[in-house]
């Protein structure tokens, strides 16, 4: 067996520095501003130790936001696995014209975030948008407490339900084909191969997209700035979001790395528990 030598880990130390540099360092900096109660417009810095942690669960719009931020991505991540699912099957069943399907379904993922979020705007527009038009009504659907926090799922819904499709078609190519045919033989219908042979041996890839998904959509953030902004009266603010107005336009940089912390924690948490299954899955 060779030896590791010197050379080895001089060969990975820029990558180890970066790594520091970019990841480790501000995580440890987030850390100590959030044990302080740091305020730059009344030149406050002082440790507090765990009283930001502690104000966390006392602060109503904190609530909110954890609230809002819980409800987009339990709702929004169900829909895009469910669709995406649909339509992975669709596209891998086509046998004529995959590519040119295929290629239309991801355009919505290619369009950028903030861009998405704008032509939604004009489309859920009250007066000129083209749902009220072919609905025949006038809903204010960006300013109504109830539809604001639904149309902004419903545009996340739609941007990244390709995104959803692209991983569980590329995880229905693995599945063997005699597997199908084996089961056809035995007189098996679409619903038992589906139950018994697809959503199985699809189990670690969807488990792969809910982790993504799941992290993309707890941390939130340009999609409902710019098609809401968190309004209205802060039905559509979430987690990020607060943490953005906290830091950057109050400057209170000890609180606000509190609920920056909370956040990195809840992904963390995230994470762990999806990696956890699917390490279950494999033994």
């Amino acid at each position: 067996m060779k030896k590791t030598g010197t050379g080895d880990y001089l060969f990975i130390l820029p990558s180890v520095v970066v790594f520091f540099v970019v990841t480790i360092y501000p995580l440890i900096y987030l850390l100590w501003l959030s044990l302080h109660r740091r305020h730059l417009i009344f030149d406050i810095s002082r440790f507090v130790f765990l009283d930001n942690f502690l104000f966390l669960f006392t602060d109503p719009r904190f609530l909110t936001a954890l609230k809002n931020t819980v409800y987009f991505t339990v709702v929004s991540v169900s829909l895009e696995i469910t669709l995406g699912l649909v339509i992975a099957l669709f596209l891998n069943n086509l046998t004529t014209g995959r590519g040119i399907v295929s290629a239309i379904v991801l355009v919505p993922w290619a369009v950028p975030t903030v861009v998405s979020a704008k032509m939604w705007e004009w489309l859920y527009n009250p007066d000129y948008g083209l749902f009220n038009y072919l609905l025949g009504v006038k809903v204010n659907w960006l300013g109504s407490p109830f539809w604001a926090m639904n149309a902004a799922i419903f545009m996340d819904v739609w941007k990244t339900t390709p995104f959803v499709a692209l991983l569980l078609t590329a995880g229905l190519k693995l599945i063997p084909s005699e597997l199908y045919h084996a089961a056809r033989i035995d007189g098996a219908g679409r619903w038992y191969i589906f139950r018994r042979i697809v959503l199985p041996l699809l189990k670690p890839i969807i488990l792969v997209v809910l982790l993504f998904r799941t992290i993309d959509a707890f941390r939130v953030f340009d999609a409902i700035y710019v098609l809401t902004g968190g309004g209205p009266a802060g039905t559509t603010e979430t987690l990020s979001i607060y943490a953005y107005r906290i830091l950057f336009q109050t400057l209170q940089f000890g609180y606000g790395s509190a609920i920056a912390m909370f956040i990195f924690m809840c992904v963390g948490l995230i994470s762990i528990f999806y990696v956890s299954i699917l390490q279950r899955g494999f033994r």
